[in-house]
């Protein structure tokens, strides 16, 4: 049974997995709002529903710190070195249901120096289309059992964060040989994955 997550909670993955955790799936979605009075738009233009690049990645830590850009998993960087983190393409406009974009993790492929896994979303280009994240609603990260393809828990993100162009979404880490996933749900103002993974070089 999926555990529903507010911003802040942990929950423990490896005991939620009492035959195993091997491989996850992390989905995040969103949609963009659709203006108000979009009749107009959508006549001249076809759709009155902004497009919205957002781009999925994951950094992996060794002891807290993010060691090169050979660790940052995204688009332009699809699948980690190990072979343990896989990004499985970019969404580039965030239509359609469910999940937008999926990341796969094998924590038996992970070498231990890696403890730490933050996923984040960014907005790309953000500045230039005057775009953030409170033009965008139904934002969620979930966490899915691959071997039982069940949905462990989901986070879904309900602050407003207009003015935010990029979200930490959530992390996974071991603590006492357990992996565990904490909500965090922070908006910064970063306008690229190159300035948000500063925070953790």
């Amino acid at each position: 049974m999926s555990v529903s997550l507010k911003k802040g909670q942990k929950v423990s993955l490896s005991k939620s997995a009492p035959s195993g955790l091997s491989k996850v799936m992390v989905g995040l979605g969103w949609d963009p709002v659709k203006p108000k009075g979009g009749g107009l738009l959508s006549l001249i233009f076809g759709s009155s529903e902004p497009n919205f690049d957002c781009d999925a990645s994951v950094f992996l830590l060794s002891n807290g710190k993010l060691r090169g850009n050979k660790d940052i998993v995204y688009y332009g960087n699809l699948r980690h070195s190990s072979g343990a983190v896989e990004h499985k393409g970019d969404n580039l406009t965030g239509g359609g249901e469910g999940d937008d974009e999926e990341i796969f993790i094998d924590f038996n492929k992970l070498p231990p120096a890696y403890d730490r896994l933050i996923v984040v979303v960014n907005i790309y280009q953000a500045k230039s289309r005057n775009q953030h994240f409170g033009m965008i609603k139904n934002a969620f990260i979930r966490i899915v059992d691959v071997k039982k393809m069940q949905e462990m828990c989901r986070f879904d993100l309900s602050d407003d964060y207009s003015g935010m162009t990029a979200m930490i979404f959530g992390e996974l880490y071991k603590e006492n040989g357990e992996w565990q996933f904490s909500a965090v749900g922070e908006g910064t103002i970063d306008n690229s994955i190159n300035s948000l993974s500063d925070r953790y070089k």
